[in-house]
């Protein structure tokens, strides 16, 4: 049972004269285990396919299941249910609370899943991720690459069955770009955890295991490598 399956999915925005397809008609596939590049020039629809995946937007066409379970009929709350339960995002950003901790922002990922503490697996995490010692820092006091491993640490702290990553390289320098994908890729190999991103970056492309390319909303071409 794939992961992500997306079936038939369809994304349009507007009508009339000024309708975009974001996505068209895209039959995607994601199994445990895969660590998979989304590829593409900009407006080819990789982060509305994203979101698709991460169902933080709903297809206007076709289906969309996470772990065999079709999302189609789900509202917003069970959709945000399933989402702090078993999806984990990494975004380009960081997105991490100011005002909080490293630790904190960690924590408060396992807490908004299901009520519960949480503090000895996001020191866990922070640990795996490169970061111990550093959690009573607030991400003003981190660099960069640090912020986003506090940020994968929080997207992997509930053990979600897919991670999405929009870009997770695009505001790092090209060393601490690499060290972040390296990363991925060893909790890849780890745990099994299961990767979804896109990106613009080479060196990002040649750790995907499989590459994915849209072109003005579709599927160009779909290919995986030997591990």
């Amino acid at each position: 049972m794939p992961i992500c399956d997306l079936r038939s999915v369809t994304k349009t925005y507007g009508s009339g004269p000024t309708q975009v397809h974001a996505v068209r008609d895209v039959d995607l596939r994601i199994e445990a285990g895969e660590l998979v590049a989304l590829v593409g020039p900009s407006g080819s629809g990789k982060t509305t396919l994203l979101n698709q995946a991460g169902c933080l937007d709903q297809p206007s066409s076709g289906e969309v299941l996470i772990e065999g379970r079709s999302t189609a009929t789900l509202g917003d709350a069970a959709l945000a249910h399933l989402r702090a339960e078993r999806i984990g995002f990494i975004f380009q950003s960081f997105n991490l609370i100011p005002v909080l901790t490293a630790l904190e922002n960690v924590e408060l990922a396992v807490q908004l899943a299901d009520g519960g503490g949480g503090r000895e697996e996001a020191l866990a995490l922070l640990a795996e991720v490169g970061l111990e010692g550093l959690g009573n820092r607030r991400p003003n006091q981190l660099s960069g690459g640090q912020q986003q491993r506090v940020a994968i640490a929080r997207a992997l702290v509930k053990r979600p069955g897919l991670v999405i990553a929009d870009e997770p390289t695009a505001n790092l320098d090209s060393k601490n770009g690499k060290a972040v994908v390296d990363l991925m890729r060893v909790l890849n190999q780890k745990h099994g955890t299961t990767f979804l991103f896109s990106t613009h970056d080479p060196m990002v492309v040649a750790h995907a295991r499989r590459v994915v390319t849209l072109r003005d909303g579709q599927v160009v071409s779909d290919k995986t490598r030997d591990a």
